[in-house]
């Protein structure tokens, strides 16, 4: 067993998943949760993720092959959808939403599912890398190890989003709307990348 190689993964879906990276991003998606209701969101998420990439690593190559669709096809849907929610960010529409709702959670609005889970959790980079990543050796040892390291991946974002209340309240409603605001052009341009990144792999762009 070549602990590089999974040293090599674990960077790999690091990189690709980017923990750093979402934990503003969940603290934005969750502007009135309470640290309770944080917990929950962050824990579901990273369940359905965590099903997500292990399913694609095992059968993600097959399942797409054999509906016909491509990773490309799959990276353009996945951008197309992250941009919605970035727009949402940007003109406040989430908030106006919110704020003529019932105190409490709505399940309509709840986005461990969509977008934490997927496309920024499981997004089309980290569920096509977990497919070449298993790809690389057949092995049952080699599987195992790969899924591993995306779990320790998964577990590092799991600290980052418990540390989002006290950053919350350190950042106060203000803040926490100047961020938002911020975070979505950011999440906008990596939708358009996802989308761009689409169109090469398809061959439409070199």
């Amino acid at each position: 067993m070549d602990m590089a190689t999974y040293i090599t993964a674990f960077v790999t879906l690091f990189v690709v998943i980017d923990p750093i990276g979402l934990a503003p991003i969940f603290i934005a998606l969750t502007p009135d949760q309470t640290g309770a209701q944080r917990r929950r969101i962050g824990a579901r998420s990273l369940v359905i993720a965590a099903i997500l990439l292990t399913l694609f690593g095992l059968t993600g190559d097959a399942i797409l092959s054999g509906i016909g669709i491509s990773i490309s096809a799959f990276r353009i849907a996945g951008g197309l959808l992250l941009f919605l929610t970035a727009l949402d960010m940007l003109f406040e529409r989430r908030t106006e939403r919110r704020e003529g709702q019932a105190e409490g959670e709505n399940p309509a609005h709840d986005p461990s599912v969509f977008p934490l889970a997927m496309p920024l959790l499981a997004g089309p980079g980290a569920l096509a890398t977990m497919i070449l990543l298993v790809g690389e050796n057949q092995g049952a040892a080699h599987v195992v190890m790969v899924h591993v390291m995306m779990l320790a991946v998964l577990a590092i974002c799991m600290v980052l989003f418990a540390l989002a209340t006290p950053l919350a309240r350190a950042l106060g409603r203000t803040g926490t709307m100047v961020v938002t605001r911020l975070l979505g052009m950011l999440l906008a341009a990596l939708s358009v990348q996802f989308v761009i990144d689409g169109l090469r792999g398809s061959g439409l762009f070199g």
